[in-house]
């Protein structure tokens, strides 16, 4: 197994510890994670701090992994399906979370979690025919927002919070949009293959 694969499985690893550390009630068990007072008004659990900083380390790894594979010549079809694992196991596991706990709008994950089902289908009967299908422009554009979008909402919106600006939503937002826009280029790329 080449090294960028083994950098997609430590961010697969990374997601699950994540998930866990945001769904497991730790002060059950008598671990309350402390809130600090950054300014008058705004308050943060050092909970989704510490989630923050691993969702930034996995999101890293998501950009190195597909450097090194593009630049050593290791592109190979089982990264890419890993890739996609890894990615969404991140994204929409953090997503549906967030959405639970209010953070974001419900409509988001099921909008994400609904176009990742059709692409990946698209990209199953796409890829028997052509082989592994990879990210489009569009689509990694979207994972850009997102993940800026998810680590600002993580962390508070700081440092921009503490000017009353608040990125996060509206990065999450453009993600959703460009998530619809890169479904439809799938399909409009790949229709030749469906209707066969």
């Amino acid at each position: 197994m080449n090294v960028p694969n083994r950098i997609t499985i430590c961010r697969i690893v990374l997601s699950i510890l994540l998930l866990i550390l945001m769904i497991f009630p730790l002060n059950r068990i008598g671990f309350n994670f402390p809130e600090i007072v950054i300014k008058e008004g705004l308050i943060v659990d050092s909970k989704y701090l510490i989630c923050g900083i691993i969702f930034l380390i996995a999101s890293v790894t998501d950009f190195l992994d597909g450097y090194l594979a593009r630049k050593y010549n290791l592109v190979t079809d089982l990264g890419k399906v890993m890739d996609a694992i890894a990615d969404k196991l991140l994204v929409n596991g953090v997503l549906i979370i967030l959405a639970t706990e209010g953070y974001i709008s419900v409509i988001i994950p099921v909008v994400i979690v609904s176009r990742d089902i059709i692409v990946n289908s698209i990209k199953m009967v796409a890829g028997q025919k052509s082989g592994a299908v990879g990210a489009s422009n569009t689509g990694k554009v979207k994972t850009v927002f997102m993940l800026c979008g998810i680590t600002l909402l993580m962390f508070y919106n700081l440092p921009f919070s503490l000017v009353n600006i608040y990125p996060a939503r509206v990065l999450i937002m453009i993600a959703t949009v460009l998530s619809v826009i890169s479904g439809i280029e799938y399909y409009l790329k790949n229709k030749k293959y469906l209707i066969k």
